[in-house]
């Protein structure tokens, strides 16, 4: 897709004095609004004279996750009738999850997708999927994402300058490891596990004793092939496009969490769009949700196979043994504000 208004906002910054000049004729308040516009655009092709958001996410551009987000980009362009559009940078070239929810925050970028898991730093309520075993099985867990408990998760973010739009499914979380599998809870006693930069998923292979090591994930294959992490746990489809099957030859599926991504906005850009803008990019996120857990679900079959085929041992552990061992983990949390949100997803449907 083309859109002149890069274009636009690349003339400015190369004209600052202009810029400047015509920030004082209009006003603060008018300034304020064109600085979210151009700071949250940025594709730099020209096209049609409509407004790019930034996107940005870790991921490979053949995960399901980047190609849902390029859907909604063809989908608000259309929705909108080329006046918004999408620009979607894969595979960290604007920095780690943590760093694009700062830029969300400032806003300097529109829009991010993160796990929940890097979002406790900046939202604790968002630890809950952290917990181990939470979830009775896939349909209790999109009931819970559809349900009251799921939206106030999403605008839970709001006063720390960003708010959720959708869930994308992220499968189930399971060990992966260079040298041996991961049977049961003894086999993790020793060993360096990879985990995402998030307490509750520190905790928990701490528990079941392993030693959680937290690595950004666009450095993960070169340390699981230098020796300085064990293993490390996650989905089938990103054990596949991340090539960490090439080092770690042993997938055991104890589906220990369930930890969503969500697609986050920033909430100073977000009041600088229209009330009709905003309904459009709120359609636009939910309409892509089916075709997101449409492909995740094919592709995580195709990942599953393709696995096998470049010689993984793919194991079914008996869960049991694991759930045992991180019930401390639920103890902790009793009376809690976390505890109380683990009493509602235990109630839901």
């Amino acid at each position: 897709m083309k859109n002149s208004f890069d274009s636009k906002s690349g003339f400015l910054e190369r004209s600052g004095a202009a810029g400047l000049f015509l920030g004082l004729l209009l006003g603060g308040a008018i300034a304020s609004v064109f600085f979210a516009i151009v700071s949250s655009g940025g594709s730099g092709e020209p096209g049609t004279g409509g407004r790019v958001l930034k996107m940005a996410h870790a991921l490979d551009p053949t995960h399901p996750v980047h190609l849902a987000m390029e859907w909604m980009s063809e989908d608000l362009f259309e929705r909108s009738g080329g006046l918004l559009e999408i620009a979607v940078f894969p595979s960290g070239q604007l920095g780690a999850e943590s760093d694009s929810i700062e830029q969300v925050q400032q806003g300097a970028l529109a829009m991010a997708k993160t796990s929940t898991a890097t979002m406790e730093q900046f939202v604790p309520e968002m630890a809950l999927f952290g917990l181990p075993y939470l979830f009775r099985d896939e349909e209790h867990y999109w009931n819970v994402l559809r349900g009251e408990l799921g939206r106030e998760l999403l605008e839970s973010g709001v006063g720390q300058g960003m708010r959720g739009l959708v869930y994308y499914d992220s499968g189930s979380r399971s060990f992966y490891t260079i040298d041996s599998p991961i049977l049961s809870p003894e086999d993790l006693r020793g060993e360096k596990i990879r985990v995402l930069r998030s307490k509750m998923a520190m905790d928990m292979v701490s528990q079941l004793g392993g030693s959680p090591t937290p690595i950004p994930w666009g450095e993960l294959y070169t340390a699981l092939q230098q020796g300085m992490v064990d293993g490390a746990e996650n989905n089938a489809p990103s054990f596949y496009t991340s090539r960490h099957f090439e080092v770690a030859k042993h997938y055991s599926l104890d589906e220990h969490t369930r930890v969503p991504d969500i697609v986050l906005f920033s909430e100073q850009v977000w009041q600088s769009l229209s009330p009709v803008e905003q309904r459009w990019v709120r359609e636009s996120a939910e309409a892509s949700v089916p075709y997101q857990r449409q492909v995740w679900a094919e592709q995580s079959a195709e990942a599953m196979e393709a696995l096998r085929e470049a010689g993984v041992e793919v194991y079914a552990p008996d869960k049991e043994p694991f759930r045992e061992k991180v019930q401390p983990l639920y103890e902790r949390f009793e009376g809690t504000p976390l505890g109380n949100l683990v009493e509602r997803v235990r109630a839901h449907p």
